[in-house]
């Protein structure tokens, strides 16, 4: 009972001494545990019962409510990236050491809830996997995206509750910044194979997120080196650390999709034309005169277009360029 006893009392002395003042009356601010109880309905929602209520029902095409979906985030990224700037990062912070301001001047509280609406912007990320389950597309519900949207409401939830401003937030600034190209692209693939044709870059998204994550970590472990401003150390490992993961997650999803993935898909190639006497050792019947063979309907042999295959459906682009971070 008294080691019970002094858990509780540590734990009160954590959340109402140490925390920020300002924010600890903020909505979902009092305990981290809501957030996580959330972020675990999600993931259960997104693996378990969503999958088992759309198991007899025919997949939504969603389309127009993808734009619009992406639309709003791409507005609301913009904001919070503004308000980033605005409120610190234009306004005199330091990218070696920025201690926060617990002040309630009016540029302090505009950072502070900044902050805030940048910890509710990881949940209206929630819904790009709940779209992915009403559209069927469990094959897009893959573990690096269920940890990257299920793990950042309760990592920011801290940022909020102790350091709302200050070093830290670099991550949102950036994190923003890469959401504004993230939904631009998402929601012009949304539109259909017209668009789609002219996002030939869709696998730098992912270089971009990694980059990003790479900036964060140097940014955050700087402090471990010197510290002048006295930032608490603790959140510069917190958010290195995540930085880290997020790199390695997304460089091994870059891997699979870009490297892995294309090398198989050439040598699969090379084998369908082996088999079918393509190989430059081997005649190729399905050429005359230098021109590929038409059948009777017009169309190309199939093997002469094995390399123009059609744009991505927009599921399966959101995927391969996945990110974030966010938040991110």
């Amino acid at each position: 009972m008294e080691l019970i006893t002094n858990v509780h009392q540590g734990w009160r002395y954590l959340m109402d001494e140490l925390s920020d003042p300002r924010t600890r009356d903020w909505p979902l601010m009092s305990s981290p545990f809501p957030t996580i109880g959330i972020s675990l309905c999600y993931a259960y929602f997104v693996k378990v019962l969503g999958p088992k209520l759309m198991e007899n029902r025919k997949p939504f095409e969603l389309r127009k409510v993808l734009i619009v979906y992406n639309f709003l985030q791409v507005l609301f990224s913009t904001w919070l990236f503004y308000e980033a700037c605005i409120s610190g990062w234009l306004a005199g912070y330091s990218l070696r050491c920025q201690p926060v301001d617990y002040s309630r001047s009016p540029m302090a509280l505009r950072m502070a809830s900044g902050c805030w609406w940048y910890y509710f912007s990881k949940f209206t990320e929630f819904f790009d996997t709940i779209f992915f389950v009403m559209r069927k597309r469990y094959d897009q519900v893959s573990t690096l995206h269920v940890i990257h949207h299920g793990i950042m409401p309760a990592s920011v939830w801290w940022g909020v509750k102790f350091t709302p401003g200050g070093h830290s937030s670099f991550f949102g600034l950036l994190n923003t910044f890469v959401h504004i190209i993230m939904y631009t692209y998402y929601m012009l693939a949304a539109m259909g194979p017209k668009v789609q044709k002219y996002l030939w870059w869709k696998k730098y998204l992912t270089v971009f997120q990694m980059v990003q994550f790479i900036l964060v970590m140097g940014h955050a472990f700087q402090l471990l080196i010197w510290n002048e401003c006295n930032y608490p150390i603790a959140f510069a490992y917190f958010i290195g650390a995540h930085a880290v993961m997020f790199y390695f997650l997304f460089s091994n999803f870059y891997k699979q999709a870009y490297t892995v993935r294309k090398q198989a898909k050439k040598e699969k190639a090379e084998q369908m034309a082996l088999t079918n006497g393509n190989l430059e050792s081997v005649p190729n019947k399905n050429i005359a005169n230098g021109h590929a063979t038409t059948h009777s309907n017009g169309k190309p042999d199939f093997y002469q277009t094995i390399d123009k295959t059609m744009e991505d459906s927009y599921s399966t682009t959101r995927h391969r360029a996945y990110v974030g971070f966010g938040s991110n």
